[in-house]
């Protein structure tokens, strides 16, 4: 009876399903056992892993207090963990903290031909997986969609082996979704502008940046959407001539949304905007207008914005 037992507990551990192998932008990466010593790269990675219950495969992060800072909700879930680089880390960095997985993307802690890549951290022992958003910058492109994000929860979910995990969060979030879009009129979408930062020229999310997926989702239009970038500089020009309805703000860094829209409604140039007129801003936190489990609390956010449901 012990020995049926033992078999039967083997035959469900999920270290028995590996090897698995998993796309990562133009590469399939393949794990021979879950990783026990991961590093995450920017707040939105780590609140990836930290949804799929990963804390304690974790043995710190990076790219976070250099950048933005850590609102309390993920201060209290990586509170013991160390941060290794403020910004993107060196391999001098990773390979001091010893890991055997790093989970970043590109202009998410790597760069293209830059010192910390999957080729230079390969022979390492570090295996690297990629940010699906991100991707456009080394492979084909594609138009940004909330797809991207379950993506990268369900691969996180079969390289840790906690794919029913994986599952079911997915799950969850397509139907809180479809919840808090249900009834949306899409016969004549709002037009919006994402203004991250900038007051010169402003930087913003084009076709390949997750904002404009959260933006359809909510009933609107990036009226960006046809610039082929996810993340760009463009001019004030065309912002104006497109006359946005709605202006989401990125609230992040040292300069606040409060100051942001300051700095609009300041402006003669945007005097005659809809979206400077009636006054009609969304602020959406870093954390949220990119890639990650709050993906779904900023189309809640959008959603109220647009039509005050």
């Amino acid at each position: 009876m012990k020995t049926a037992c033992l078999t039967l507990l083997l035959l469900s551990t999920p270290a028995l399903a590996f090897p698995v192998t998993v796309p990562s932008c133009n590469r399939e990466v393949t794990f021979d056992a879950p990783p026990s010593r991961a590093i995450a790269n920017d707040v939105n990675l780590i609140e990836m892993m930290l949804a799929l219950g990963l804390r304690d495969r974790m043995v710190g992060y990076t790219g976070v207090s250099g950048w933005k800072t850590l609102d309390p909700e993920l201060r209290e879930g990586i509170a013991e963990l160390p941060e290794l680089s403020a910004k993107y880390p060196s391999r001098e960095v990773l390979l001091g903290a010893e890991p055997d997985f790093f989970f970043a993307g590109w202009n998410y802690g790597m760069t293209v031909g830059g010192e910390v890549t999957p080729e230079t951290l390969e022979p390492l022992g570090i295996k690297t997986y990629e940010l699906t958003e991100s991707c456009i910058f080394v492979g084909p492109k594609a138009k940004s969609s909330m797809q991207d994000m379950y993506n990268d929860l369900l691969n996180l979910g079969t390289i840790f082996g906690v794919e029913d995990r994986a599952k079911a969060l997915v799950a969850g979030y397509e139907a809180k979704l479809a919840e808090v879009t249900a009834g949306i009129d899409r016969s004549a979408p709002l037009r919006v502008f994402v203004y991250d930062s900038g007051e010169e020229t402003p930087f913003t999310a084009g076709a390949y940046a997750i904002p404009t997926a959260l933006i359809e989702a909510a009933g609107g239009v990036n009226i960006m959407d046809d610039l082929d970038k996810s993340w760009a500089t463009v001019a004030w020009e065309p912002v104006v001539e497109r006359n946005p309805q709605v202006i989401v703000i990125v609230n992040y860094g040292d300069v606040t949304a409060e100051q942001k829209i300051a700095f609009l409604e300041a402006n003669p140039a945007f005097a005659n905007v809809d979206a400077v007129k009636n006054d009609r801003y969304v602020v959406l936190e870093y954390v949220e207008a990119t890639p990650g489990p709050r993906n779904i609390r900023a189309v809640e956010k959008l959603v109220k914005g647009f039509w005050g449901k």
